[in-house]
């Protein structure tokens, strides 16, 4: 019985990882990223006077959201330096 239980919990838990990952590499989360931080960087560029916060807010936010992505081919390399 115990170790039916315990299969169970690790078969839980393996679940919730990869619905983790999949959240963690989603189109949806990104965009949401994105969205978010122009919000947030027009309405402090807003706040505090500055020209066209709805234009000037586009790079920060562009660049944080490419911040957010992980880059493959730096993955692979990072991968196969560190666990060889």
């Amino acid at each position: 019985m115990d170790l039916e239980k315990e299969i169970l919990l690790i078969k839980e838990r393996n679940q919730k990882v990869e619905l983790n990952k999949a959240w963690e590499n989603s189109l949806i989360r990104k965009v949401m990223i994105l969205v978010l931080t122009y919000g947030v960087i027009v309405l402090f560029m807003y706040v505090s006077d500055i020209e066209r916060p709805w234009l000037n807010a586009t790079v920060p936010s562009v660049g944080f959201f490419l911040s957010t992505l992980t880059l493959p081919f730096i993955k692979e390399w990072w991968i196969k330096k560190n666990f060889k």
